[in-house]
């Protein structure tokens, strides 16, 4: 029969102290067996509780002395023999409460917080700082507003539908990515644990039944381009005017390339002897370096342009930076508002009516392609930088098929120019 301790009174507790040895001491203090005060060789003491579980004998800690006081620590003391003698594992019980926990603050990661930590776990997957900010700013832009203060494990379709619904029409494309960004962070959180089921984002046998097909209802939202036959109109007076800005406009009507390269561009990326443009791949949409054959009147408006000291671009801004988008913008507005002032209809897209935009002017090329020539139409999506087979790509990245395209280039070009006399450098005028 074990030997009973003395049961100590709370003075007695105070006045113990450590045997001197290098090991922890342990004395018991009586009023339940297998209570133990441990004391440390610094001085920390700390409650055990020595007890046999099953066929094995325990220990376990019951908070530190003086903060859990002598009669507490009694009563802890009691509370786990009981549940001993009841068939529950007081360890287990702990480490299962421990786990309940950690997976209910888990659970509790909002939207906001979700974005973030994907953003950080996934640093590696973008190639460039700008294609994380464009994710970045999508979702907080949309999202977050709605669904930002919301647990991830509270998001359900409907949710999802708030935020896509009020541009689903008219931005489909950005909405069409935003769908699939929300996917991959709510994807991340389960798979992290901080949500279970399926994902509320998902297109196919889910948003798909809710939403209408992106291409579906793309034709509604393109930009508006201009005419294929108001193109020629709108180059000759293009080329009457001057700056920075109409210059870039000219530039981006001749390659076919977005406004956003264009503005980007910078004299290192430029061969004028071999009439060629290389933009690196950081500075595309898809990601992949784009070479653009350059027709004569490509080449000769860059060499008709001054280049300024202190600024890497091609056609920087008053300040030395990049042009903005609206200074395109606002010189096509200008033409428009020009050609209506003379007495004209303007430049108006086709169908919508609208006043045509610098990105309309792609549309008008591959209008232009489709209707007015014989080239291959994968030609001239490869041209556009748009995604294709990769078979295709591949064929147009040879030499000859760059060259296939160059003449295509030339011949857009000297459509553009019409009774402009083809290769004729247009002085460079102040800068707007």
């Amino acid at each position: 029969m074990p030997k009973i301790a003395k049961e100590l009174s709370a003075i007695e507790v105070r006045q113990l102290s450590h045997s001197g040895k290098k090991l922890n001491s342990t004395h018991a203090v009586g009023g339940v067996t297998g209570l133990l005060l441990q004391i440390t060789p610094n001085g920390g003491r700390t409650w055990l509780l020595r007890v046999m579980v099953g066929a094995k004998r325990r220990e376990f800690g019951l908070g530190g002395y003086p903060d859990v006081t002598l009669a507490q620590a009694r009563d802890r003391a009691r509370e786990v023999k009981d549940k001993i003698r009841r068939g529950i594992d007081p360890a287990a019980e702990r480490e299962a409460a421990r786990a309940a926990l950690i997976l209910a603050q888990s659970r509790g990661l909002s939207f906001a917080e979700a974005v973030d930590r994907y953003l950080d776990a996934k640093l590696d997957a973008f190639s460039n700082p700008k294609h994380r900010d464009q994710w970045r700013n999508t979702l907080v832009t949309y999202a977050v507003p709605m669904l930002g203060p919301m647990a991830v494990e509270q998001i359900e379709v409907q949710d999802v539908l708030r935020v896509l619904h009020p541009i689903w029409q008219t931005k489909t494309e950005t909405a069409s990515r935003l769908r699939g960004r929300i996917e991959a962070v709510l994807s991340w959180a389960t798979v992290s644990g901080h949500r279970t089921g399926d994902n509320p984002a998902r297109w196919k046998g889910n948003l798909k039944e809710l939403l209408p097909a992106p291409e579906k209802i793309a034709k509604t939202v393109n930009q508006p381009a201009l005419q294929i036959e108001d193109a020629p109109r709108w180059f000759a007076d293009l080329r009457k005017r001057d700056g920075m800005g109409i210059r870039a406009l000219e530039f981006a009507a001749l390659t076919a390339c977005r406004s956003q390269e264009v503005r980007g561009a910078v004299w290192e990326e430029f061969d004028l002897d071999a009439a060629m443009w290389i933009i690196p791949a950081d500075r595309m949409k898809m990601d992949r370096e784009h070479r653009v054959p350059l027709s004569t009147q490509a080449v000769d408006l860059l060499k008709a342009l001054p280049r300024f000291a202190g600024t890497p671009f091609t056609f920087p801004a008053a300040r030395g930076g990049a042009l903005s988008d609206m200074t395109l913008s606002a010189g096509m507005k200008r033409l428009h508002k020009a050609a209506v002032d003379a007495g004209g209809a303007g430049y108006v897209d086709r169908v919508s009516k609208r006043p045509a935009v610098p990105h309309g002017l792609r549309s008008t090329f591959r209008d232009w392609v489709a209707e007015k020539t014989n080239f291959a139409g994968d030609m001239a999506e490869v041209a556009l930088a748009h995604r294709v087979g990769n078979a295709v790509e591949a064929a147009y990245r040879r030499g000859d098929m760059v060259e296939k395209r160059r003449a295509m280039m030339r011949d857009w070009a000297e459509y553009l120019c019409g009774a402009v006399r083809a290769g004729a450098i247009i002085e460079f005028g102040a800068r707007h």
